[in-house]
C-alpha cells in the first residue's frame, strides 16, 4: 500500500585504479494489513577500468533477519564473461562476451548520449539477487536537456558545477534472460525499469524505480562531490 525509504550511492575511482560503488537501499514496505517490512539491502561493487574484471558483493537484511547473501568476481577473456561465485553457492559459468558490467554500462549510455542516441541494447550483468542472473537491457534517451533549461530544485542545485552540464531523460528497461546462451525467454515484460534524469558526468536525478505491480520515486536529497583522483 506504501514504500518509503532511502538510496545511498558512494562512488569514487578512476580508469587505473577502477571504479568502486558503495549502495545502501532501506525501505519500509506497509502491506495495509498492519505488518510493516523493513528490508536493508547493502552492496559493494568493483569495475576495473578496462571493463574486464568485476567483483561483487551484497547482503540483504528483512525485519533485522539475513535472508540473501551474494560473493563473487566476473572476468571478460576473448571469448566468454566468465563468473566464480562464492555465495548463496560456489558456482562457476560463463555469460556471452558481449555482456557489460554496471560502470561501463552507463558509460556507453553516456557516449550514446552525446552522440545523439536515443536507443541501445545491451546485456548486462551485475551480479545482483543472486549472481545467476544476466539481464537484456533496453535503453531509451530522451531529448538533451541543455545547460540552463528546466533548471533543478533538489540537491542539485547546490552544486554550480552541475547546472553547466547537459542532462538526458533515461528509461532503462530489464529483461530476464534464462539460459547461459544468453537466449532470450520469451517473456517481453520487463522484470523491472529505472527512469532517472542522467548528467553527462555519470550523476543522475528525478529517479523512478517501476516494478510493474507498483512505482517508487526518488528525489535526490543530497549530494556531495569528491575530488577527482588523477591517474598515476
Amino acid at each position: 500500500q506504501a514504500v518509503r525509504g532511502r538510496i545511498v550511492y558512494d562512488f569514487s575511482g578512476n580508469a587505473c585504479e577502477g571504479y568502486e560503488l558503495h549502495f545502501r537501499q532501506v525501505s519500509e514496505l506497509d502491506s495495509g494489513e498492519g505488518k510493516d517490512v523493513l528490508s536493508d539491502l547493502r552492496s559493494t561493487t568493483w569495475e576495473d577500468g578496462e571493463a574486464k574484471r568485476f567483483r561483487f558483493n551484497s547482503e540483504n537484511v528483512i525485519n533485522d533477519k539475513q535472508t540473501d547473501t551474494v560473493d563473487g568476481s566476473a572476468e571478460r577473456n576473448v571469448t566468454a564473461v566468465a563468473v566464480d561465485l562464492t555465495k548463496p553457492k560456489s558456482r562457476k559459468f560463463t555469460v556471452p562476451v558481449n555482456a557489460v558490467f554496471p560502470t561501463e554500462h552507463m558509460r556507453r549510455v553516456i557516449l550514446a548520449a552525446r552522440e545523439g542516441k536515443s536507443v541501445l541494447e545491451f546485456p548486462v550483468y551485475d551480479g545482483s539477487e543472486t549472481g545467476e542472473k544476466l539481464y537484456n537491457t533496453l535503453t531509451i534517451i530522451g531529448r538533451a536537456i541543455e545547460p540552463g533549461q528546466k533548471p533543478v530544485t533538489d540537491a542539485g542545485a547546490k552544486i554550480p558545477e552541475l547546472a553547466k552540464l547537459t542532462r538526458w531523460p533515461v528509461t532503462i528497461s530489464y529483461f530476464e534472460q534464462k539460459d547461459e546462451k544468453g537466449e532470450q525467454s520469451g517473456e517481453q515484460t520487463p522484470v523491472y525499469a529505472i527512469t532517472f534524469e542522467l548528467y553527462e558526468n555519470g550523476i543522475s536525478r528525478a529517479l523512478i524505480l517501476d516494478y510493474n505491480d507498483f512505482t517508487i520515486s526518488g528525489e535526490m536529497s543530497s549530494l556531495e562531490m569528491k575530488k577527482a583522483k588523477p591517474c598515476k
